[in-house]
């Protein structure tokens, strides 16, 4: 049976391993952040240390399987990663952070059964390939004439439609949109992900977008 000092140390070390998944998640403002990732992988661990204690305590009397309780988390992870995902327009968004709420629920499971090893490994190539994988993703899609803008504007009506003019004028696509207001500045800042026709169009675009009344910042991602 897992002693005391064992329990509070997968514990303990659940909440380090998803947090540095967490902070990573949170950095960037994705739905689940922090604390989220934190509460699965405790969960997860917590289940599976139930699992183990039930088979310690009943394995003379019964054939009890210690997996059976971690079975259903993996399955029932799916609730909570359908919430992070997010469909706006042809652009599907939240996936990654849905998947790496699945990966920390399976690294508490494994930080449960006392496989450390196993899980500590996990979370270093999850968080490898969150950080370093990101950037790689990013040299593909401006290879594809993606162009990515940070437009930092006076927030009134309209300006939406003027950002879809000009990019209508050049046969642009605005692939993804993500707002953000600050009501005591009356400002939104727009991240936009474009896709163009012709990648020699982005100076144009950047120029254009630059000549909106209100558009106060302006800056390529």
């Amino acid at each position: 049976m897992v002693d005391l000092p064992q329990i509070v140390l997968r514990l303990v070390l659940s909440i380090l391993l998803s947090g540095i998944i967490g902070i990573e998640r949170e950095s960037i403002k994705r739905p689940a952040g922090f604390r989220t990732h934190i509460l699965v992988c405790v969960g997860s661990t917590l289940v599976m240390l139930v699992g183990t204690y039930l088979f310690d305590l009943y394995k003379y009397d019964t054939n009890l399987d210690p997996a059976r309780l971690s079975a259903q988390v993996i399955s029932g992870i799916g609730f909570l990663g359908a919430g992070t995902i997010i469909k706006e327009g042809d652009t599907v968004k939240g996936l990654t952070t849905a998947a790496s709420l699945w990966a920390v629920a399976c690294v508490g499971l494994a930080v449960g059964a006392g496989f450390y090893f196993g899980a500590a490994t996990t979370t270093f190539l999850i968080f490898i390939t969150l950080m370093v994988f990101t950037k790689i993703e990013k040299n593909i899609k401006s290879r594809r004439n993606y162009i990515k803008l940070k437009v930092i504007t006076v927030n009134k009506p309209g300006q939406l439609g003027k950002l879809g003019i000009i990019t209508g004028s050049l046969d642009a696509t605005i692939e993804s949109i993500e707002l953000q207001t600050n009501d005591k500045k009356s400002e939104a800042t727009l991240d936009l992900l474009i896709r163009l026709k012709d990648k020699k169009d982005g100076i144009k675009l950047v120029k254009e977008i630059s000549t909106i009344e209100g558009v106060k910042e302006l800056s390529q991602r």
